[in-house]
């Protein structure tokens, strides 16, 4: 992709507007971290265009927190009070999410990832948001908590202009093979190699 230009075109009876606009779903897989941090910088530029932003963490504890998080809440405050920029949502799974106000436990995680996943479901019917970031979604998939023919159908067959991205470890060989863009991360060096812990700003 010299310069962004695909190598390229195929002729499948679409303009280059058309073929450009088309919404994506997208894979950030593999073993080494920033798959996370690279899909919320991709949030980043939607909110910038204006498009209304989803985030929703299949987390087990709700005591994790990522410094985007307080980032993009304050970004939601910030076009609810100017209009700048797109409305955001942010939704955690190991909080209890939102729209259930039920706090999930040890025991029933399985249970909530799956009624997130359903709202999702609903929302990708109702177009509610132009950008979703499903963050740590190939865990449930990948545990069998959530049918991952059932998403990809839904993923393939959703309505409108509606960009999706999924992050997470073993990503289902059938969910990258639907993803318009798989990016799989992969370790040169870390900092644990030399016995470092996690440390603010970096890791969240």
């Amino acid at each position: 992709m010299p310069q962004g230009q695909p190598e390229t075109v195929p002729d499948d009876g679409m303009t280059t507007r058309q073929r450009r606009n088309r919404p994506l779903v997208m894979v950030h897989t593999g073993e080494m971290k920033g798959k996370s941090t690279s899909a919320f910088g991709l949030a980043l530029r939607g909110w910038n265009q204006g498009w209304p932003i989803g985030v929703f963490q299949f987390v087990k504890s709700a005591k994790w927190r990522v410094g985007e998080e307080s980032a993009f809440k304050a970004l939601g405050t910030l076009h609810d009070e100017t209009g700048q920029g797109g409305p955001v949502e942010w939704h955690k799974m190991g909080e209890g999410w939102s729209w259930t106000r039920k706090k999930a436990t040890e025991e029933d995680h399985a249970a909530s990832a799956l009624e997130g996943w359903h709202e999702i479901a609903r929302r990708l019917s109702e177009q509610r948001h132009g950008l979703y970031v499903l963050d740590e979604f190939t865990y449930p998939l990948h545990w069998g908590w959530v049918d991952v023919d059932e998403v990809v159908a839904t993923l393939r067959d959703r309505p409108g202009h509606q960009h999706v991205v999924i992050t997470g470890r073993n990503a289902p060989q059938a969910l990258i093979d639907a993803a318009d863009l798989v990016m799989e991360t992969s370790k040169v060096a870390h900092p644990m190699d030399r016995g470092q812990k996690g440390q603010k700003g970096i890791e969240w």
